[in-house]
């Protein structure tokens, strides 16, 4: 009988992010799923310590990390995974493959025009593209890759043993649910796609992408995981009984008054490209774009009469 994985689960407090290193304890096999770098806007700065602790682990425990698995392309987070897996083929001698649902062209097909990414700079950026109910193994242990639209169109989860990690399908009970606002999310899908995940036996675990302790009930420190029976028990906008209709209408209404995430145009602009970094410019610079939004169109058309037109 194959052996249950051991999950570990690093927290990056900047963007509520939960990072996982699942391995297989008897062949020490192990993949890594939605690894974090860390990024300063302020400064416009890249550096590596969460990512380089992830390295540290993998050493320590004497795994082999044979695949870097991205549930979706995040908005609130850059990837790691590019950096990773530079830094792994060196540690240990062979290159693990990042691997993401084959959804993802659909959404750099609607980014990359956005922020003028070239086709060169994303086409083939991943090195494989998970099928809907794709097997794959950890090692010894039988995993799946499941489609979990709904928050975004390419969101994939990953069922390896007893343990499905959702992404950002499926929040702890006291926190909820994910936005559906993104371009291809749809809250009837994100509905779909939770009660897949909750139709799985009750004892598994569920390990989410994100967690903001709400602190109202007491709790402070952000947890990975619940079992399936206590979602489906406590989850404060998908547990039973709450009807798919009254769901997405409220859903719709909560995405209508939220904000965009903090490093959202960072975000995109990196993680389409699969965690690389975009070309050098002539001026020797790294370029992420962000756009502009005026607060006043009367300021805005002064300027414009004053000859001091703003390219938008």
């Amino acid at each position: 009988m194959a052996s249950e994985p051991v999950v570990s689960p690093i927290f990056h407090p900047p963007t509520g992010t939960w990072q996982f290193v699942v391995a297989d304890p008897t062949t020490k096999s192990a993949v890594i799923i939605d690894p974090v770098l860390d990024f300063d806007p302020a400064k416009a700065t890249i550096s590596t310590p969460t990512a380089d602790a992830l390295l540290s682990l993998v050493h320590e425990q004497g795994y082999k990390v044979e695949k870097l698995l991205e549930t979706h392309a995040h908005a609130d987070h850059l990837t790691a995974a590019s950096y990773l897996q530079t830094r792994l083929a060196e540690q240990q001698q062979s290159r693990p493959d990042v691997c993401i649902g084959r959804r993802i062209s659909q959404v750099q097909e609607t980014f990359a025009p956005r922020y003028g990414i070239t086709r060169d700079e994303f086409q083939g950026v991943f090195d494989h593209l998970f099928e809907d109910d794709e097997a794959f193994c950890v090692g010894s242990i039988e995993a799946k890759a499941i489609h979990l639209p709904g928050h975004t169109p390419d969101q994939m989860g990953y069922v390896i043993g007893d343990n499905v990690f959702c992404g950002d399908s499926l929040f702890n009970a006291d926190v909820g649910s994910a936005r559906c606002d993104f371009p291809g999310g749809n809250a009837l899908d994100l509905y779909s796609s939770v009660r897949k995940i909750l139709s799985l036996p009750e004892s598994f675990k569920v390990w989410t992408g994100h967690d903001y302790p709400p602190g109202g009930d007491g709790r402070t420190v952000p947890l990975p995981c619940q079992t399936v029976r206590e979602q489906k028990e406590r989850n404060k906008h998908l547990r039973d009984g709450v009807a798919k209709d009254e769901f997405v209408e409220w859903r719709k209404e909560r995405d209508g008054g939220l904000g965009e995430p903090r490093l959202l145009h960072y975000s995109l602009q990196v993680n389409v490209r699969g965690g690389r970094l975009p070309s050098i410019s002539n001026a020797g610079d790294r370029m992420l774009q962000v756009p502009i939004k005026f607060e006043g169109q009367a300021w805005l058309a002064r300027l414009t009469r004053m000859g001091q037109a703003i390219p938008l």
